[in-house]
């Protein structure tokens, strides 16, 4: 049970970003629309990181390094497949541009991290 409640989130983030890949067209016809839509970018892979982080943490002893650094590589390998994913998503494309903004929501949660860790110190 302890295990599901740790993977499950995991899986059901990945699904989500998997549905929202498959569908043409996001765009919401708002002013700020890419924007917008690249913050979703950075929000949804800090979401998939952490979850990653989180279960990763609650499943096998490591070192925080390792850790988080187990995380990021799936994270990134997840954005990865996600931007193949799209390639084939007629009205999608394929974009490093998106991966690297992806990667930045795994940036975000290393920052966070640092910021926990320092606030536990003092």
């Amino acid at each position: 049970m302890r295990l599901l409640k740790l993977w499950l989130p995991v899986a059901a983030w990945a699904g989500i970003i998997f549905f929202f890949s498959s569908v043409p067209d996001l765009k919401t016809g708002l002013k700020y629309d890419l924007f917008l839509r690249k913050i979703a970018h950075v929000t949804e892979y800090f979401i998939l990181a952490f979850f990653l982080y989180r279960a990763l943490s609650g499943s096998f002893k490591m070192d925080p390094r390792r850790l988080f650094i187990s995380a990021a590589v799936f994270t990134l390998l997840y954005a990865a497949s996600d931007e193949i994913h799209q390639f084939f998503v007629e009205g999608r494309n394929c974009s490093l541009g998106d991966f690297l903004i992806d990667s930045l929501g795994v940036v975000c949660l290393y920052a966070t991290i640092k910021l926990k860790q320092r606030r536990q110190r003092c």
